[in-house]
């Protein structure tokens, strides 16, 4: 019987360290997703929005049923192997984001949440927080921003997209003021999947004028290599439900290590987890926080969220992100051309994340009726109302089934919606 715990490693160690092939895939790494393998092969549903929801392992029910088994089998005692989970989630996150200091890492329900505590934690240079953020934001950063600019609580300045819905880094930096406490940006911008160029030097300038950044890499972990340390960006926030296979719940906030001992970042979005010796339930006049990032944690944690996003990293690790993106970059080009042979148009804007877009008027209504013809899709407007179809294939998607989409995304496609 194979040990699930070593099936992972078991299998990329099969697959060997050239570039991934479908040959290879099927043979090595299907076997780690039997039960969405059955699925697909059952209902012959193309599933093309890897993007969105990943497909799970087989080992993130085993994790999940594991992580129960403790309360059950346990009770309180659970509290060991669940605290030895969440160190191994940040441990894990923390080597694909590219952060040599595991604790700079912590679990968060979502991304936006690990912006709220951002925004709650920064000391302002005015009367309120000064936030620069494009027109290109996440829905849930850009209403987090909006409501806590409603209620005063930020002074938000905004970056418009250009006429081709593309943001420019040299244009965000140009629009950063001394005033400005906070840039938040995409590294991979979700509607379009732009890459931004240049991010690099537009940290560099923020610093400059002693301004922190928040990248949001929800789009980019586990699609591009992780490099947190090496862009000197202050925060950064994401989660596991895309690329990373790990389902909602699972998300996080990176802080710049050398920020963790600053007394001045201590946040207020805290809670009995953040305290020092919190086990001890010690209490005094004064918040005590815990050192370094764990001062960053809040209440109780989600322990099953991080529990489930466990197999999606270390299978992201072990087959290795690098390798990932090659093959993706080598299917979407497949894909592309197999759309445009069939009549579809592809927005050929390069470089991207993961996804190819397609225009559309109604990306709702054109999901819809790609649904009802077994293609599994997602859409979005772009900065500039667009509306797109976004189409994403993984390691489970084939050659086969990327031919078959083609007639049946450009016949869809074509009919007014």
């Amino acid at each position: 019987m194979i040990d699930p715990l070593t099936a992972i490693q078991n299998a990329v160690a099969a697959l060997g360290d050239g570039p991934l092939t479908e040959a290879g895939c099927e043979a090595h790494l299907w076997p780690l997703f039997a039960h969405v393998v059955a699925r697909r092969d059952e209902t012959r549903q193309i599933y093309l929005a890897n993007h969105s929801l990943g497909r799970p392992l087989d080992r993130t029910m085993i994790d999940v049923t594991r992580a129960l088994h403790h309360w059950y089998h346990s009770l309180d005692g659970a509290w060991e192997p669940w605290s030895e989970t969440m160190t191994t989630y940040r441990s894990l996150m923390a080597r694909l984001i590219g952060c040599a200091r595991e604790d700079a890492v912590v679990h968060k329900a979502s991304a936006g949440q690990g912006l709220r505590t951002v925004l709650n934690a920064l000391p302002p240079k005015g009367d309120r927080l000064g936030v620069l953020t494009t027109r290109g934001e996440f829905d849930a950063c850009d209403f987090i921003l909006k409501a806590y600019a409603q209620k005063r609580r930020v002074s938000l300045d905004w970056v418009p997209c250009d006429d081709r819905a593309r943001f420019n880094a040299d244009t965000i930096a140009d629009a950063l003021r001394p005033t400005h406490d906070l840039l938040v940006v995409s590294h991979v911008f979700f509607s379009t999947g732009q890459i931004l160029d240049g991010i690099e030097s537009l940290i560099a300038r923020a610093r400059e004028l002693n301004v922190r950044v928040l990248i949001d890499a929800y789009h980019a972990t586990g699609v591009l290599p992780g490099r947190f340390d090496a862009l000197h960006a202050d925060f950064m926030i994401g989660g596991n439900y895309k690329y990373t296979r790990g389902g909602p719940g699972a998300s996080w906030l990176a802080v710049r290590p050398d920020l963790l001992d600053d007394a001045t970042l201590q946040p207020i979005d805290t809670g009995w987890f953040a305290k020092d010796d919190h086990f001890g339930f010690g209490r005094g006049d004064e918040a005590r926080y815990a050192a370094g990032g764990d001062g960053w944690q809040e209440g109780t944690p989600a322990l099953l969220c991080m529990a489930q996003a466990l197999a999606g990293l270390e299978f992201t690790l072990a087959v290795g992100v690098e390798r990932l993106r090659a093959y993706n970059l080598e299917q979407r080009a497949f894909l592309a051309d197999v759309l445009r042979d069939a009549g579809a148009e592809v927005v050929d804007d390069e470089p991207r994340g993961a996804f190819l877009l397609l225009p559309v008027g109604d990306p709702a209504t054109a999901c819809d009726a790609l649904r009802s013809a077994g293609v599994v899709a997602d859409g979005r407007h772009d900065p500039l109302g667009r509306g797109h179809v976004r189409l994403c294939p993984d390691v489970l998607t084939t050659r086969d089934e990327m031919q078959r989409v083609a007639p049946i995304v450009a016949r869809t496609l074509a009919t007014p919606v």
